[in-house]
């Protein structure tokens, strides 16, 4: 991932190095989604693993992403210095051309023109008209009317000679006409984005083109006006599509959200129940993970939202399984304590009491739960032997005490033997049962990479093998149960 980070951060540097800021926009947007969904997986599982490991986490950005800030910032300051400077232009611009309409307003005038001055000077304000660049957008409409208008009142107040104002009104025509052809072109461009961007500057085009003849006027504005409808007509299209898969995606995680939703944290008492949440959980990340953005103003919210369950999720899961450690440790330290009193009682010779005492020690044993494994076969000898010890040392103490030993002992030992036996016999079950699910999840998560087509013998293989684990896993568990209830 560090090495994608370093392939996005350079080419933002390098788009910021090559051409306009305004230019760049979509793909800057592109990059920087494509990088944050980097930093947020990497920073999710960098919070999974310390979720797991108990440990506390907090995001922190790394060289690389405050590199890539400090990129974006150096845009954005570029972008925004270039469109106060383009605002500046704009409202220049405005003023000029409010200029040259005043000006023509003045000779639309009948009362002070002067037909063959006049003409010159109106030809003036045109070409001096389009050397100037664009204007604020909400202006646009309003001067051009103004400008058409008096444009119009000019040539009809003048009465140029016909010749002229015909020889003018084909240049308009010949040009307006090139205006169509190319917006009926556009039909053919599959970039929606592209064309409709091109319809625009057309559009633009076309206001600055002085009139045509009047009978021709009608006709020529419709053909250009039709072809402009199909261009928008498509883009329209586009971007209703496009609101439709935010909306479809929309559904589909609240969808998600729904089903870890329905994960009662409450009713998960096991490890192998924790195990099982935990599968469910990462499949619905994983499907999240192949759902596009929801419409803008839900995105955020519903992202949060499903963040929120996860995380709670896994806080909870961390959270017993610290309290199963912790159970662990406290088992662990009341069983040395057993096991210390039985050392201290291994080489009494107070038969009758100490006997007592172990019969004691052992319903104490018996009571206390399960210790980490790593300890629980060590100190379960340890314990057994100074059991074992006391009572061996019993046995030898006389011929006289020995047959009343030998029976006090036999009943003892063969309720304490039985209950080593089930205890014994309990673990093992539990280690077998532990295995098996391992092989069975081993199984499962192997027959997903090959094809569920029937008559596939390797996937009806591993199915089989599956069942017969699932029914192995079913008897141990049945034959823990009837244990228990010894």
């Amino acid at each position: 991932m560090e090495n994608e980070k370093q392939s996005i951060v350079e080419q933002l540097r390098t788009l910021l190095s090559e051409g306009d800021v305004t230019a760049i926009k979509e793909q800057v947007a592109e990059l920087k989604n494509h990088f944050y969904r980097i930093v947020h997986q990497e920073q999710e599982n960098l919070r999974k693993a310390a979720e797991e490991a108990g440990e506390a986490y907090e995001a922190v950005a790394d060289e690389m992403e405050q590199a890539f800030r400090q990129l974006l910032n150096d845009y954005k300051a570029r972008r925004d210095q270039l469109l106060q400077k383009q605002n500046a232009e704009l409202e220049q611009n405005l003023l000029r051309k409010e200029n040259i309409i005043a000006q023509m307003k003045n000779l639309a005038n009948p009362e002070t023109a002067d037909v063959m001055g006049d003409l010159q000077k109106m030809r003036d304000l045109q070409a001096e008209w389009k050397t100037i660049g664009p204007v604020p957008a909400p202006k646009i409409q309003e001067l051009w009317r103004e400008y058409n208008r008096y444009q119009e009142q000019f040539y009809d107040l003048v009465k140029i000679n016909i010749e002229l104002r015909d020889l003018d009104f084909k240049h308009n025509l010949e040009a307006k006409t090139a205006l169509c052809e190319r917006a009926e072109a556009l039909d053919a461009n599959t970039n929606i984005v592209e064309a409709n961007r091109i319809l625009q500057q057309l559009h633009n085009e076309w206001a600055e083109i002085g009139p045509v003849a009047r009978d021709q006027r009608e006709a020529l504005w419709e053909r250009f006006k039709a072809a402009s409808a199909v261009v928008n007509k498509k883009h329209q299209a586009y971007f209703d599509a496009i609101h439709q898969r935010e909306e479809e995606n929309l559904k589909n995680k609240q969808a998600l959200i729904e089903q870890l939703k329905s994960i009662d944290l409450a009713k998960l008492k096991s490890n192998k129940a924790w195990d099982e949440a935990g599968e469910r959980i990462q499949a619905i990340q994983q499907q999240w993970r192949t759902i596009g953005y929801a419409p803008k103003k839900f995105n955020q919210a519903v992202y949060d939202e499903y963040r929120a369950l996860c995380e709670q999720f896994y806080k909870a899961k961390a959270a017993y399984y610290k309290t199963t450690r912790d159970m662990f440790s406290e088992n662990l330290r009341l069983k040395r304590e057993l096991l210390a009193k039985a050392e201290e009682l291994k080489s009494s010779q107070e038969w009758q009491e100490t006997t007592q005492a172990f019969i004691e020690l052992q319903e104490q044993w018996k009571k206390i739960g399960p210790v980490a494994r790593k300890y629980s076969d060590d100190i379960w000898k340890q314990f057994t032997a100074a059991c074992d010890s006391f009572f061996e040392a019993k046995r030898e103490a006389g011929k006289q005490e020995r047959e009343a030993f030998r029976q006090r002992r036999e009943k003892a030992s063969e309720k304490w033997h039985k209950n080593i036996d089930n205890l014994t016999d309990r673990n093992r079950l539990i280690r077998m049962y532990e295995t098996l699910q391992a092989e069975i999840r081993t199984a499962e998560n192997n027959i997903m990479f090959f094809t569920s087509k029937s008559g596939n013998a390797l996937v009806n293989s591993l199915q089989k093998k599956i069942d017969d684990l699932k029914k192995q896993a079913e008897d141990i568990e049945n034959k823990i149960n009837e244990l228990d209830h010894e």
